[in-house]
């Protein structure tokens, strides 16, 4: 689960009727009964905390997470906000928007897009593209990519079912990109990772030294994490691993 209970935590009640929501079994992965770091969440036979980098970017990333991603040690989310500590988490309900999600939405300071493919004909006069972030950045505002971070499923449900978010510009993530992420298999290989979306974003508006940092940090969660399922230990850093290090050390 992420760590920072203040914005991340899923809560045992309805948020709309107050009622208490029956207790949710714990999630068990596969590997549930190894030892994890709890700083990063991975088994502690492959930590990946001394490979955490921080970068800037002059665009934001908020995420938008179903609930259930915050119970799944795979989830990729939490690897942007290990590098951009600006990013924001909002937990998902369906019922009741965050608050604090709803009060950002509203600071002129910020023009949010919705992060989700042109495929349907209800919402194409929403569509825009990588220009529209250029024009955001020089009328010196700030950019925001909003990544419905959950399944396919889960992500099509966020954004059919939350109308705060109808208004709002559509940016469909146009790349040639495969994906690279091991840990879950995807329907295919086109469809990215939060991660890799929030990487290939950043490197398209212009933050390419953010990007390659995520996406250093994102190899190198790979490579721990798929190591440790096969209960080995990697004994010399990888590529991805020696560039952040090399970064650290600047």
């Amino acid at each position: 689960m992420l760590d920072d209970t203040r914005h991340d935590a899923v809560i045992d009640h309805d948020p709309a009727t107050g009622h208490s929501r029956p207790p949710r079994r714990e999630f068990k992965a596969r590997g549930s009964f190894v030892a994890r770091c709890p700083g990063c969440h991975l088994p502690e036979l492959n930590c990946l905390c001394p490979y955490r980098v921080t970068a800037v970017s002059e665009a934001r990333v908020w995420l938008l997470t179903h609930a259930m991603e915050h119970h799944k040690p795979t989830n990729t989310g939490r690897l942007i906000r290990d590098v951009l500590p600006d990013t924001e988490v909002f937990t998902w309900y369906r019922t009741v928007p965050d608050e604090r999600l709803l009060a950002l939405l509203d600071d002129p300071r910020y023009c949010p897009f919705v992060i989700f493919p042109d495929d349907q004909p209800d919402y194409a006069d929403r569509v825009v593209g990588m220009a529209a972030v250029s024009r955001v950045k020089q009328e010196e505002r700030i950019p925001v990519f909003i990544l419905l971070d959950g399944t396919w499923r889960q992500a099509r449900r966020i954004f059919r079912k939350s109308p705060y978010l109808d208004d709002l510009p559509v940016l469909p993530l146009a790349t040639a990109r495969q994906t690279r992420y091991r840990l879950r298999k995807p329907a295919s290989a086109a469809h990215l990772c939060t991660a890799e979306v929030a990487a290939e974003l950043l490197r398209q508006s212009g933050d390419a030294a953010a990007a390659d940092t995520l996406d250093d940090y994102f190899d190198a969660f790979n490579d721990s994490y798929a190591a440790s399922r096969r209960f080995e230990k990697l004994e010399a850093p990888t590529a991805a691993m020696r560039r952040l290090l090399e970064r650290q050390a600047r």
